[in-house]
């Protein structure tokens, strides 16, 4: 979910940050240049901090910028397919459930809500299962798997599929149920 990573980069100051000194500069621009921005290969990058190491600056001809090596922390988000997670219901829609996973929400669709038959209840705002009648509604807290992640250019291309389907996954009455139920299942067979 959450990851610390340490780069370093090459930070180009303009003049009109001249006056500045050299650490609040390059950190300005560092947080310009990559927070709230996407990577393929670490995910969403939300805060750029701890920045060091910042070289004595240097200046490439016809460019009247100075340039530093510096090396910095960044956090960042990103999801791995397989991965277990947690998250608050955000919104329900007529196709399925909007799960909010730290800065992106990712979509259960209905027929991974659960293995019943589920309906949409738009007056009430909630989902029912045919069967166990069990409901869920936005601000619910819930257990999904990850199972596919699409990452295009930008942070509003992410597209997160989720699935709830499995034992163990769901709200966590309906973990704690289903658990319940087979140990009750397995006295019975003694």
């Amino acid at each position: 979910m959450y990851y610390l990573y340490t780069i370093t980069d090459s930070v180009s100051v303009p003049p009109k940050h001249m006056s500045e000194d050299a650490e609040g500069a390059t950190t300005d621009i560092l947080r310009s240049r990559y927070e709230r921005t996407l990577d393929k290969d670490i995910g969403i990058i939300l805060v750029v901090f701890n920045v060091r190491n910042i070289s004595d600056g240097y200046i490439l001809p016809a460019d009247p910028n100075i340039h530093h090596d510096v090396t910095f922390d960044v956090l960042a988000f990103g999801l791995d397919v397989e991965e277990v997670v947690v998250g608050e219901v955000s919104e329900l829609a007529d196709f399925g459930l909007f799960v909010r996973l730290g800065p992106i929400d990712g979509l259960v669709h209905l027929s991974q809500i659960t293995s019943d038959f589920i309906t949409y209840d738009r007056k009430a705002g909630v989902f029912v299962s045919k069967n166990t009648k069990r409901t869920i509604k936005k601000g619910d807290t819930v257990y999904a798997k990850v199972s596919t992640v699409s990452m295009r250019n930008s942070i509003q291309d992410i597209k997160i599929a989720l699935t709830m389907r499995a034992d163990g996954f769901g709200k966590p009455e309906w973990i704690k149920e289903d658990k319940l139920k087979g140990i009750k299942e397995k006295r019975r067979k003694k």
